[in-house]
C-alpha cells in the first residue's frame, strides 16, 4: 500500500494514500454479507441475495462507500505506522480517487508532534529555596493537635473571640424574611471568618438568647452575591480548652513518651514535607528552563482542543458549586 507524506507545516502534514482494490476485497465481502442479511428480497432467502442483485437493487456505490468507510481506520493507522508519524488529534480524511475494480485513494490531513531537539540536560542550572524549619511552625503544628483533641465548655458570659457559639440566622430583605437565607443551629467559631461579612462583629458581646442585626452579602446558594439584613440570634456560648503540652498529651496524640521525642518527629515531618516540595519546585523550574530553550510550534487544532476541554472542566465544577463564571473570576 503506497504512501506519500507532504509536510504542511512544521506540525501538520498530508498523507496520501493508494490502496489497491485487491486489498479492499474482505471489505467489500463483508459489505455484501451485510446488506444481504439486512434485506428481503422475494426468492431470495435471508443473507443468500447475491452481490450482483444487490448491486441493482441498492447501486454498487452504496457497498464501496460502506467498505471504504469500514477500511479507513486500519488503512490509516497503516500508513502512520510505516511513516513513522505521531499523530495529535484526529485526522481529516477525504477520498480523493475511487477507480472501481482498480484502486481508491484518500487524503488524510492530521496534526502531528514537530520535531524537537532537547537541550542538554547537564547544561541546565536552577535555584531552590533552601529547606528551613523554624520553631513557630512545629508550635503551629501542636496548636493544631491541641485544638483537635480540645473540647469545649458551655460558659454563662458574653461571647468573644476564639469562642464557639451556636447560633440562628434569619435573613430579609425588604422587610421580608427569606427562606434560603435562613438557617438554624450553625455552630460557629468567632474570629474564623468564611461564613459572613460582619458576622463576627455582630455576635461579639452577645450572651445566650440575645440578637443582633447587620447587613451582609450572600456569599453561596442560588442568592449568592445579594446583600440582605441577617439576624443573629446566639443560644449557646462555649470557650475552648486546650489541652496542656506534657508528656501525658505527646502520649495521647502521638506514639512517643515525651514531649521531646514528639516535637522531634514533628519537626522531622515538616522537614520531610519541605523536602518534596523543594524537590517539586526544583522539577517545575527545570521543566520551565528547558521549555524555554525548546523552539517548538504548537497545532492550533491542538491548543483548540485542549483550551475547549478546559473550559469545559472548569464549567462543569462551577456548575456543580453552583457559580457562574463570572462570579468564579470576580
Amino acid at each position: 500500500m503506497p504512501s506519500t507524506v507532504e509536510q504542511l507545516s512544521p506540525s501538520r502534514v498530508k498523507i496520501t494514500v493508494e490502496v489497491p482494490f485487491a486489498e479492499l476485497k474482505p471489505a467489500l465481502d463483508k459489505a455484501y454479507r451485510d446488506i444481504a442479511s439486512q434485506v428481503n428480497i422475494p426468492g431470495f432467502r435471508a443473507g443468500k441475495v447475491p452481490p450482483l442483485i444487490i448491486d441493482q437493487r441498492f447501486g454498487r456505490g452504496m457497498v464501496l462507500q460502506e467498505a471504504i468507510n469500514h477500511s479507513l481506520p486500519e488503512l490509516y493507522g497503516q500508513a502512520i505506522q510505516e511513516n513513522n508519524l505521531n499523530p495529535l488529534g484526529e485526522p481529516d480524511v477525504e477520498v480523493t480517487k475511487l477507480e472501481d475494480n482498480e484502486l481508491v485513494e484518500f487524503v488524510a490531513e492530521v496534526d502531528v508532534r514537530p520535531d524537537f531537539e532537547v537541550p542538554d540536560f547537564a547544561s541546565i542550572e536552577v535555584q531552590v529555596d533552601p529547606v528551613s524549619i523554624d520553631e513557630a511552625a512545629v508550635e503551629e503544628q501542636i496548636d493544631l493537635l491541641r485544638q483537635r483533641f480540645g473540647s469545649t465548655v458551655d460558659v454563662d458570659r458574653a461571647a468573644a473571640e476564639g469562642d464557639i457559639v451556636t447560633i440562628d440566622l434569619i435573613g430579609s430583605k425588604n422587610g421580608e424574611e427569606v427562606e434560603e437565607a435562613t438557617a438554624e443551629g450553625l455552630q460557629y467559631k468567632i474570629g474564623s471568618g468564611g461564613m459572613l461579612d460582619g458576622l463576627d462583629e455582630a455576635v461579639t458581646g452577645l450572651s445566650a438568647a440575645e440578637s443582633a442585626t447587620f447587613s451582609s452579602e450572600l456569599v453561596g446558594g442560588p442568592l449568592r452575591g445579594e446583600t440582605m439584613d441577617i439576624k443573629v440570634t446566639v443560644h449557646k456560648v462555649a470557650q475552648q480548652e486546650l489541652p496542656e503540652v506534657d508528656d501525658e498529651f505527646a502520649q495521647l496524640v502521638s506514639e512517643f513518651d515525651t514531649v521531646d521525642e514528639m516535637r522531634a518527629d514533628l519537626r522531622d515531618n515538616l522537614v520531610n514535607m519541605g523536602r518534596l516540595e523543594q524537590a517539586a519546585g526544583a522539577r517545575d523550574k527545570v521543566l520551565e528552563a528547558v521549555i524555554s530553550q525548546i523552539d517548538i510550534e504548537i497545532p492550533e487544532k491542538l491548543l483548540k482542543s485542549e483550551t475547549e476541554a478546559r473550559h469545559q472542566q472548569i464549567q462543569a465544577q462551577l456548575d456543580q458549586a453552583g457559580l457562574s463564571l463570572d462570579q468564579y473570576l470576580e
